[in-house]
């Protein structure tokens, strides 16, 4: 099930839900709208799944910054979000989607006990300009079923997460370079 607008408020004022920084105005029917952070990483160049990804990071101006089809962007986002009660899913949203922003489409599971600033991945189909601090999608909680099994319990490798994380996958890939 999925909580409305008035149930995230209440999950929040009940401290089951963080929210942070968190704005009350950005609550939808069945959501949160959460925005894009000031940093982005800029992968560029062929990408290898058994090393980490090299990346250039760029700050996003007040004026914004246009991004060019080709790129992996690496982004993230304002707000630190999480929960031990409910689960997220993170998504863009139909008005990013109308400018030919493709954002999170591989992870948008947030699991229970997972507190973070979340890793966007973002690809364009046409030059976009973006600012920090726009919204970029919704974010929905989700009442789980079963017993609950805190991802805070199982040391899963992007934790501490706290900002733009690129693939770890190498570490599971034998032979993997760090």
């Amino acid at each position: 099930m999925i909580l409305t607008g008035p149930g995230i408020a209440a999950a929040i004022q009940a401290s089951e839900i963080t929210i942070d920084p968190y704005d009350p105005t950005r609550l939808s029917p069945n959501a949160y709208d959460w925005r894009l952070g000031d940093t982005l990483r800029v992968c560029d160049g062929d990408l290898d799944a058994a090393a980490p990804t090299p990346f250039a990071e760029q700050s996003i101006p007040a004026t914004g910054l246009t991004l060019r089809p080709g790129p992996l962007y690496l982004g993230v986002t304002l707000e630190r979000t999480g929960s031990e009660t409910y689960a997220q899913i993170l998504n863009g949203d139909r008005t990013i989607g109308a400018l030919g922003i493709w954002v999170h489409v591989s992870a948008p599971l947030g699991h229970q006990g997972h507190a973070i600033r979340w890793t966007l991945e973002i690809r364009v189909a046409r030059p976009v300009r973006v600012y920090p601090q726009m919204t970029f999608g919704k974010l929905v909680f989700l009442r789980c079923l079963g017993t609950p099994a805190s991802y805070q319990l199982h040391g899963r490798k992007y934790m501490a997460s706290d900002g733009i994380d690129i693939s770890r996958l190498y570490e599971e890939i034998p032979g993997g370079r760090t």
